[in-house]
């Protein structure tokens, strides 16, 4: 069963590429012709890479594993923040952070910060705090919900990358390569597929053709993770129907040392932040010196 067809393709524009001149020839076997300067993307190959990709990530789904979608341009954020939060994946749409994947341990310390910052305001802690101190760090926790807030939940790397607009998020492309994580992408006319292992030929510009493109992907994301309750759900009957007990969650993978210390490292680091939020805030030197002169 195709995830999409011909026709919904055509009629989302997907097809549009951009203009001859700005064309990059390794895109050259995935285009069907010119015309009146603009290159047209041949979109049977582009159903074909569709449903390649998808396929994919119904298994990446189905083994537990999490996806990181990437979409900071404007057509597309609000797309991939509805449709990828209706299926529980990690998202990215207001700027991508240098480093969230190579130095993951320091995103987690900034995500930890927030949930410090929650927990401070749950307990009473923040009433404590004078109203020049509330502020700082109200405006603090509104930073890091807008740019951390999607992937709160992504304890560990991902186990691959979707992005939307390749050149835009040239730098999510090469960290994921840096770290051999695979990359799903919508690669326009004017894009180099080099780095991208499924790339999916398509206008990224389109807001109807990022949907449907996404909505592909989602839907099997979906029937990934449903196939993985169901089999889990399957294993706890018959472990009940045969008086076992309950098949044991898979064990964690060992830690190597470099990364256990780096995580050390992190805990520490938090322990740090939390001690500077507590610390009663102090007015900058400077600060006085001017009202020392202004008198």
């Amino acid at each position: 069963m195709s995830r999409t067809d011909f026709n919904t393709l055509l009629e989302a524009g997907a097809h549009f590429g951009h203009l001859k001149r700005k064309w990059n020839p390794k895109m050259a076997p995935y285009i069907f012709m010119e015309k009146n300067g603009i290159h047209i993307i041949d979109l049977h190959k582009t159903v074909l890479k569709i449903d390649e990709a998808a396929a994919a990530l119904k298994q990446i789904a189905k083994s537990g594993r999490r996806v990181l979608f990437v979409a900071t341009k404007k057509q597309a954020k609000e797309i991939v923040a509805e449709k990828v939060a209706a299926v529980g994946m990690p998202y990215v749409t207001e700027r991508w952070a240098g480093g969230m994947l190579t130095n993951f341990p320091t995103i987690r310390k900034a995500v930890k910060k927030m949930a410090t910052i929650d927990k401070m305001t749950n307990d009473g802690t923040f009433d404590n705090f004078s109203k020049r101190e509330k502020l700082q760090i109200a405006r603090q926790r509104a930073k890091l919900e807008k740019n951390l807030g999607s992937i709160a939940d992504l304890t560990r790397l991902p186990a691959a990358l979707f992005v939307v607009d390749v050149q835009k998020e040239a730098n999510a492309v090469k960290e994921a390569k840096r770290l051999s994580i695979p990359v799903f992408a919508m690669v326009d006319t004017c894009c180099d597929p080099t780095d991208i292992d499924y790339v999916i030929p398509a206008n990224d510009d389109a807001a109807k053709s990022i949907a449907v493109v996404v909505d592909a992907m989602c839907a099997a994301i979906a029937e990934g993770t449903e196939e993985r309750r169901l089999e889990k759900e399957k294993e706890a009957q018959e472990a009940a129907a045969n008086g076992e007990a309950a098949p044991k969650k898979e064990g964690k993978p060992r830690i190597k040392k470099a990364v256990k210390e780096s995580y050390d490292a992190e805990e520490a680091a938090v322990a740090d932040v939390v001690a500077s939020v507590e610390t009663p805030f102090e007015e900058p030197a400077e600060y006085a010196a001017e009202e020392a002169k202004a008198e």
